[in-house]
């Protein structure tokens, strides 16, 4: 199976080509560029470095959240319009689940975190069995202290991933370490990854049924009621 993946979760914006497990090609960029500007051309880029026709592709990989608001809408649209015009199925998948594919090792649970604003964090916890990932709690939004609790009660070293930075390092138990910065970040190639073990063809749905993972409202729809109500 050939899979193109699109990651527009955070500010990175990636791109990514594997075929049945293998990574042949992947962009990553985080240089403050809006994804409405720097997607397309990344992805025109990776299919012609590549020599890959759009007719080829089997699947198309989308990551849709917890993240970024507008980022998650851009990938969606536009992963929604090249499924439409090439014909081909989609599959969305779990931002935080792909980014426990960025390190897939035994020994320790995952905690992918996203900035949810506020001093709140998106947060899930996985762990590598036997090559297998293991889901240890689903997503919450959590503050600093309760993040370190949840991974506390599971008595495992633990490495966190994703928009960890606003984490305090000295605040961080001996127990608990962040994982090396190239490895923090989203990658499209874990998209394409998670993507090619979940995809169900006879659970296939309509491609535009699928619906961004945002967990809470956006900002802008905060502010709107409170002054509805005001």
């Amino acid at each position: 199976m050939l899979t193109l993946a699109i990651d527009t979760a955070t500010s990175v914006c990636a791109v990514g080509l594997c075929r049945d497990g293998r990574i042949l090609a992947e962009y990553r960029i985080d240089m403050g560029m809006t994804h409405s500007e720097g997607l397309l051309p990344q992805l025109e880029q990776l299919l012609s470095r590549t020599k890959v026709a759009k007719s080829e592709i089997d699947l198309l990989a989308v990551s849709l959240g917890p993240g970024s608001f507008t980022g998650l809408r851009i990938g969606l649209a536009s992963v929604e319009a090249m499924a439409y015009s090439w014909k081909k199925p989609v599959c969305g998948v779990n931002t935080l689940k792909a980014l426990a594919y960025n390190l897939p090792v035994e020994g320790f649970v995952l905690s992918p975190v996203l900035d949810a604003q506020k001093g709140n964090f998106y947060q899930a916890i996985y762990e590598w069995r036997a090559g297998k990932l293991i889901q240890h709690q689903d997503v919450k939004v959590v503050d600093g202290q309760q993040l370190l609790e949840n991974l506390a009660v599971l008595g495992t070293p633990a490495l966190l991933l994703g928009e960890c930075r606003k984490l305090d390092d000295a605040a961080l138990p001996g127990w608990c370490k962040k994982a090396p910065a190239h490895l923090c970040l989203p990658q499209a190639a874990s998209v394409a990854l998670l993507a090619e073990a979940e995809y169900d063809p006879e659970a296939a749905g309509d491609i535009f049924g699928l619906e961004p993972y945002y967990i809470r409202r956006s900002e802008a729809e905060e502010l709107w009621e409170k002054r509805q109500q005001g």
